[in-house]
Order: structure tokens, then sequence, then C-alpha cells
């Protein structure tokens, strides 16, 4: 790198901090800072939903998975068949209760729904399994920085940290949003850059599968299940475990729902969904794509594939963009990889900020705070959870051999057991606290024990498995327990009349089809 590059960089991050501070202007209490004011468009927060599912992680290991580690290959691509129809499910169940009932933090659902200590609890999980996913997050930036600028891996997390907690801490929500815009749009350039520059390089499309075993070319695995057989992305695996998967993520995760209730109307709510159903997909496709060419430039160019370690596969696209990619074009990659990681660590901040103000600090510690002390409050534990995920990134980066693994497997550990705390509260109304919690608990148990004792199963199985198991607790227990109190009609599933929803439901669903269907078509074509 040289000074044009780093002038690059810096000019993106003044850039970042004075939106923040432009954006920090009108901020005056706690619903300012969380949701915005509710009145932020659709249209940003599906781009900001996206740009955090779609960061750092996506950019650097998905590549790598893709073209070089061992068992990878574009069978990835089947972790999005699932998205679109658990958008439909987000949008028909659990958007609109939430949303009616007007909460800052997810998990004031709970209590509204069971009780304070059902809340807290669920409220916890999340802040743990989100500060050990966020650390993941910062290790892989850590990375691919610590690699570009030759410098040690530490003091480059420290400083990523550091720029990330002062932006969010500025602009709250509103910046985390805008900021992400900005960020998908610099990140779907760096896309762009790095797979014509590998198209160029290899010679064109008809270089592109030469050196692949058919295997890296599968997309579809359908002869596995994943069950006990050692294939963590068979199809089925992808698919039914996926779609519990993204709807306990999208739609009972804070990270993600905290966006949904900035929206100004229910409708603009699914709006922002209904965008991620359809693009995320797209996007994905286009960087394992890049992923697929940068790695037949390694396969056809012997040089380059000796520079990337052979344990550590997630080095492959910043070495490609440190050797290939002229300066000046280096610092603007560098600052898509900024974006992608900004755009997931601070949503993850802010959202652990927020249950931790809401859940623990006014409901326990200080209930009666005014705005000006809750504002306040609300800025310093923004800096703690900082500080906490930056810390947790120096423990985390050897869960598993590519970091896109390692943070899934966090999340799949404690996703499904949250789900059913909600699908028990939204769909079932006769379920007590003390069932949820019970079903909470046991789920999160059968994941670990699947974690430790049976490595034959496919991670992703501890999406459905952890939530079945909570919810068949949980009922099971509630079955047996005195009368329950009736619930609140606002608190429940509610079947939406006259709704002009239906017929972009059924669009959502086919498109789930269309997708697997392309993609069959696709690999049958390229396996000929």
């Amino acid at each position: 790198m040289n000074y044009l590059d780093w002038v690059v960089i810096t000019v993106y991050i003044a850039f970042l901090i004075g939106l923040s501070s432009y954006l920090s202007r009108r901020q005056g209490n706690v619903e300012d800072y969380y949701l915005g004011g509710r009145s932020v468009a659709w249209w940003a927060i599906g781009v900001s939903t996206m740009a955090t599912q779609l960061g750092a992680i996506s950019f650097i290991s998905a590549p790598a998975f893709v073209a070089l580690k061992p068992g990878g290959g574009l069978k990835w691509l089947g972790f999005e068949f699932a998205v679109p129809i658990a958008m439909v499910f987000i949008m028909i169940f659990i958007i609109p209760v939430i949303h009616r009932t007007g909460v800052i933090s997810l998990y004031e659902y709970l209590e509204k729904r069971f009780d304070a200590s059902t809340r807290s609890i669920v409220s916890i999980i999340f802040q743990i399994s989100r500060a050990l996913a966020t650390g993941v997050g910062i290790y892989a930036i850590g990375i691919v920085l610590s690699a570009i600028l030759k410098v040690p891996l530490v003091p480059t997390i420290l400083v990523i940290g550091f720029v990330t907690i002062i932006y969010d801490v500025l602009g709250g929500i509103k910046a985390v949003i805008y900021t992400d815009v900005i960020q998908m749009f610099v990140l779907s350039i760096g896309i762009i850059i790095c797979g014509l520059t590998a198209y160029y390089l290899i010679g064109g499309t008809e270089n592109l599968l030469a050196g692949f075993d058919k295997e890296r070319i599968e997309i579809l695995n359908l002869n596995t299940h994943g069950f006990g057989d050692g294939e963590n992305f068979s199809f089925w695996a992808l698919v039914v475990g996926g779609f519990f998967l993204y709807v306990a993520y999208y739609g009972c995760d804070q990270s993600q729902i905290q966006r949904e209730m900035c929206a100004k109307t229910l409708d603009e709510a699914k709006k922002s969904l209904m965008l991620n159903g359809y693009a995320r997909v797209l996007i994905v496709a286009a960087y394992l794509f890049m992923g697929l060419l940068i790695g037949a430039f390694a396969l056809q160019n012997e040089a380059f594939l000796d520079l990337i370690p052979k344990d550590k596969v997630d080095y492959m696209v910043p070495i490609f963009i440190l050797n290939y990619l002229p300066h000046g074009l280096i610092g603007f990659i560098v600052v898509a990889l900024l974006a992608a990681f900004m755009s997931s660590l601070d949503s993850a901040i802010n959202s652990l900020s927020a249950a931790t103000m809401r859940d623990i600090y006014q409901r326990y510690i200080k209930p009666d705070g005014d705005d000006k002390h809750n504002f306040m409050m609300s800025r310093i534990l923004t800096i703690f959870w900082g500080v906490v995920c930056t810390g947790f990134a120096f423990v985390v980066g050897s869960i598993s051999d590519t970091v896109i693994e390692a943070i899934n497997k966090v999340g799949s550990l404690f996703y499904g057991p949250i789900l059913a705390a909600f699908v028990l509260g939204i769909l079932f109304k006769r379920t007590s606290s003390t069932a949820v919690k019970l079903g909470v608990v046991i789920g999160v148990a059968v994941n670990f024990v699947l974690w430790i004792g049976f490595p034959g199963v496919s991670w992703l199985w501890w999406n459905v498995t952890g939530s079945l198991s909570a919810i068949f607790v949980g009922y099971t227990w509630s079955l047996m327990s005195p009368s329950l109190k009736t619930v609140a009609s606002n608190l429940s599933y509610q079947p939406e009349k006259y709704s002009n929803w239906k017929w972009r439901y059924i669009f959502l669903i086919v498109y789930f089809f269309l997708i697997i269907l392309v993609s069959y078509s696709i690999e049958k074509a390229w396996l000929r």
C-alpha cells in the first residue's frame, strides 16, 4: 500500500464519523437513539439489513470456502434457498405482533406475554451469543487488514473496533442504517472490481472451471442429509435448518428486527423484509462467483497459490487484493472491507446496547431515569459493548476452520431455542412462563450436546433441534400447568383481514422454488 491508498481510507473514515455526527443532532431520547424516531425509510432498512448479513465474513470467508476449503464449494449458495420462505413466515406471524407492541427491545414482548424473568433470560442469551459472534467478525477483519497492511493482528483489531465505536456512539441507529446503505454500495463495487480483475487474469469464462473438482462445482447436495453423516451442507440441512435459522435471525434477534421497528408503519417493515427475500440471494451469488474466479486464478497460478497459507484459506481474498490490484484500488477495496466489517459490528453494538439498556438497566437498575440520563447511559453502554466485543475477538478465532462457519456455529447454538420462546408466545395461547424458560434451557442443552458429542450432525440442524425440543418441552409442560390467564389479542397471532400482501407472499414462495430450479440448471450445465 502507498500514500494514495491511505488517503482513500482516511477520507472514508472521516466521512463516516462526520455523517454520524450530523445524524446525532436530532437525538434527544432512547427511542431516537435506538429506533430513529420510528421514521426511517423502508428501503434504507432493507439495504442496511442486507449489509449486516453480508458483511466482512461473507466477503472474506465465503469466497475462500467456495474456492479452496476442503469440502467446500458452491454448495454454500444453498444456504440462501430458505431466505424467501423465512421472510414470508416472519411477515405473517412475527413482525405484526412485535410491531403492535411498540417495544424498543424485542425481548420486552416476552415480559408482556409471560413475565420479567423470561424476558431477562432470553435477552441475556442474545447478549452473550451476539457478543461472541461479533467477536468472530472482528477477528475476521483483523485477519484481512493485518495481511494487507502488514501490521500485527492485535493493534489492527483495536484500531478498527475503536473507529466503529466512535461513529456508533455518535449517531445511534440512524448512523448504523444510513452508513450501512453507503457501505453496501461500496461493498458491491468491491465485489465487481475483484471479480472482473480475476476474470481478466484467468483469460475469460472458458478457463473458469478448469482445475476444479466436480464436487466443488456442485450446488445441490441431494444425496446426504447432514444428520449424522458428517455432511454439513446437504440440501436438506441447508433448506430446513436454514429456514429455522433465518426466521430466528431476522425475526427474533435484536440486531436485525430492531431495524424493522424503525419503520414508520407495518407495511414499511414488511417491504424491508421483502427486499431481503428477493435481493439477498443475488448478492450472495455475486460474491460466491467472485470466489470461484479468484480460486480459478489460484489454481492456474502457482505463485499466487503458494502465497495462501494452507491452514488459513480466509487469506485468499486479501492476498489477491494486495498482489494483483493497482494502488488506489487497493485502498478502495480496503474501504470495501472496512464497510463490510463496520456494517456488521455497528448494528451488533447498537442492538446489544439497546437490549442491556431496556432489559437490564431501565428494568432493574434505574427505571425512573429521565430522558437526558437514559440517553447518556445508552451511549455509555454502546461504548461498553464495543469494548467487550473487541475483547472477544482475541479468544474466538479458532472455533472453526473458516470464520464464516465459526460465526454460524455460535449463532446456531442459540437461535433455535430463542425462536421457540417467541413461537410459544405468538402461536400458542396456552403457554406458561415456566414452560418457556424450561424449554429454552433444554433447547440450548440439546444443541450443546450435539456440538460436543455428535460432530457428524451438521450445525445447520441445531437450529431445528434447538427450536423443536424447546417448543415440545415448553408446550408439554404448559399442558400440565394450572389454567392460564387469557392472552391479550395484541400479543398473539391474529389472521390478517383484507390484506393486500397475499400475492406478495405467493410470489416469494414461487421465487424460493425458482432459485432452486435455476441453481439445479446451472449445476447440470457446468457438470455436463
